[in-house]
């Protein structure tokens, strides 16, 4: 049985594992109510004794393309950053181990949720990006952090002043992707890892991944500050608006540094 949260956000419950479905397709567009019902998803799922581990998989041929700058532009603009910065922190938070299993685009956002998982099985057709300098824009949701602590600071320096599309193959020596299958075989992977975590004693899970990741929730929630306060001048210039018109125009943009 599913149990739905919001428009886009289903999970259903696997034995002692928590399948959490992003049905949004086809890209997956995130907004601050997308995830407050995600991050709700994710409280449940801490509440829920039975359940040990989880699997974050998406409808549609990508898992997250982040925001839809277009929209969010032609309808006045994203406005505060910092209500969909707070959700994300909410879902840094959580206290149980997370599988996200990616096809197709890991982009901006869409990104951010990927590194946010403890683990990242792949198809070939994945695709991770920090795309926000094409955007004129600076990194948000926590990437700055993330991003270093799991690839390097010198790969995710790449990442972010290129905004170069890294192939699954080419993320898996990085770090970036622990496992890359066959798009058939994606959402079963995850569901083995999921399980084969899911297998051993419950607070045993819980206490040692909270040693692991330590203070993360923490330093995301101050990382976000400071990128928020960034992405707020940038917002306001003619980079930007050139930059959000390039992306959805599928060009280089024309940058004039103000």
């Amino acid at each position: 049985m599913n149990t739905q949260f919001g428009d886009h956000i289903t999970v259903a419950v696997d034995g002692h594992v928590a399948v959490v479905t992003l049905d949004r397709p086809p890209y997956n567009h995130v907004s601050v109510e997308f995830m407050r019902d995600l991050a709700n998803a994710f409280d449940a799922i801490d509440e829920n004794v039975e359940v040990r581990c989880s699997v974050l998989q998406a409808e549609g041929k990508n898992f997250c393309a982040g925001a839809d700058l277009v929209r969010s532009e032609s309808s006045g603009g994203l406005g505060a950053v910092n209500p969909l910065y707070d959700e994300a922190v909410r879902l840094f938070s959580a206290k149980k181990p997370i599988v996200a299993a990616v096809q197709g685009a890991a982009v901006g956002a869409g990104l951010g949720l990927a590194v946010m998982a403890d683990f990242r099985i792949a198809s070939p057709d994945a695709r991770f990006a920090a795309n926000f300098v094409k955007l004129g824009f600076h990194p948000g949701f926590g990437l700055t952090h993330t991003l270093p602590r799991l690839v390097g600071p010198t790969k995710a320096e790449l990442m972010c002043l290129t905004g170069r599309r890294v192939k699954a193959e080419d993320g898996l020596p990085w770090g970036l992707v622990d496992e890359v299958v066959p798009l058939a075989d994606l959402r079963a992977a995850a569901l083995a890892l999921a399980k084969e975590i899911a297998e051993n004693a419950p607070l045993a899970i819980v206490s040692t991944r909270k040693t692991l990741r330590g203070d993360l929730a923490a330093a995301v929630r101050a990382q976000t500050d400071k990128e928020a306060k960034e992405q707020g001048w940038l917002r306001d210039t003619e980079d930007y608006k050139e930059g959000v018109r390039s992306v959805s125009e599928r060009r280089v943009g024309n940058f004039v540094g103000r």
